[in-house]
């Protein structure tokens, strides 16, 4: 009797470990799958600047038309990718291609906003400098976010491929998540240093 009482209690803590443990890890591959969202939030807000953006430069006379082509079949090709909004990817090389699309975007974006330093009459308009703004700060914050979904990733991945989850989690599907790989600094925008000598703006990366 007093075996069976042990093995009954075996059986109960054992349970009460897999338990533990299948919580914890809905509730960091929950969050992924949260902060993923405010990563796609981010991308989707610059998605919408984009259209007004192109709208207003435009506009502008003798404009240099290849720098806003750039920058609509960078967003056209963005657009073409489409991942869960609401879950984090399990497929590295799915978040590779769209990390890859977003990044070209990024850059496109970057020569634009340069390439209008040259045109004083565009870059003075009230219009383009609220859209400017709004499209740099969007650039910070997909950088800010993508460094917390990282995170959260890294939360996740550490979890179920540690003992003893790593004997179970598979059982489960929870599988590693791939992270987000080019460095935070390629979505961000060149700083414009405004140079009023005539000469053309100098750029940082």
């Amino acid at each position: 009797m007093k075996v069976l009482w042990v093995i009954l209690g075996l059986i109960v803590l054992l349970l009460v470990i897999l338990g533990l443990g299948y919580n914890r890890m809905i509730r960091l591959s929950q969050g992924v799958d949260s902060q993923w969202a405010q990563v796609q939030n981010q991308y989707q807000r610059r998605m919408d600047l984009i259209p007004n953006l192109v709208k207003t430069v435009e506009g502008s006379a003798n404009f240099e038309k290849s720098t806003l082509q750039d920058v609509i079949a960078a967003r056209a090709s963005a657009t073409q990718i489409k991942i869960d909004p609401n879950a984090a990817p399990t497929d590295p090389a799915k978040l590779a291609e769209f990390e890859r699309t977003q990044s070209q975007l990024s850059g496109a974006l970057s020569r634009l906003l340069v390439t209008v330093e040259k045109y004083p009459d565009l870059r003075s308009t009230q219009g383009f400098l609220t859209l400017q703004t709004q499209i740099e700060g969007t650039e910070n914050r997909i950088s800010v976010e993508r460094e917390r979904f990282n995170d959260a990733v890294k939360l996740y991945n550490v979890s179920i491929q540690s003992f003893p989850a790593s004997l179970y989690a598979g059982m489960f599907h929870f599988v590693p998540k791939p992270y987000f790989t080019g460095a935070p600094a390629a979505q961000t925008p060149p700083t414009v240093q405004f140079d009023f000598s005539g000469k053309a703006p100098a750029t940082e990366k």
